[in-house]
């Protein structure tokens, strides 16, 4: 079965879509480039799933991903669907070590998912921004004051003990 076969199977549900591509990331039989190619035109949904599933794949191996999947995990932040716009943080946080010259087109983006009203949504925002800032990068001089003013605002410790994490990873020895 091809990957636009399984997306477009209605008997699977979403876990196993999710799962089936997973694996075969993590194999080697889909690349991220055939992967992006597919999910750039899916629906909210499918394309969420697709994006679960680098996430998932980029969780052990981050050097799964592609440049051009990152650039479209970014774009996906502007998603209006919540789940597109977790996933596609939570791959960013799992891979911005690979691409350290494009963090600054996603932190903007990330910036923005920090005051989403959906929990899930400033939680993977605030798991992204703490990697980037533990990369220990020029953007932090920058970056660090906007994720202070961010935690400021948050109401969930959980998210807080994030950016926290993340301030004190990118301070130490800084």
């Amino acid at each position: 079965m091809n990957l636009s076969d399984l997306l477009s199977n209605k008997a699977i549900k979403a876990k196993v879509k999710v799962d089936t591509m997973t694996l075969l990331l993590t194999s080697g039989q889909l690349d991220a480039k055939e992967l992006h190619k597919e999910a750039s035109k899916l629906k909210a949904a499918d394309k969420a799933n697709c994006i679960e599933a680098m996430e998932a794949a980029t969780k052990t191996n981050p050097g799964l991903m592609s440049a051009a999947f990152f650039d479209f995990v970014v774009q996906a932040l502007e998603e209006t669907e919540p789940r597109v716009k977790w996933e596609a943080a939570r791959v960013i946080g799992n891979t911005a070590a690979q691409f350290p010259k494009k963090i600054s087109d996603a932190v903007p983006h990330l910036l923005q998912q920090s005051n989403h009203k959906g929990t899930v949504v400033r939680w993977s925002a605030a798991f992204a921004l703490g990697e980037i800032l533990k990369l220990k990068s020029k953007i932090n001089a920058t970056l660090i004051p906007e994720i202070e003013l961010a935690m400021e605002k948050e109401k969930k410790n959980s998210i807080k003990k994030i950016y926290a994490a993340g301030l004190k990873k990118a301070k130490i020895n800084a």
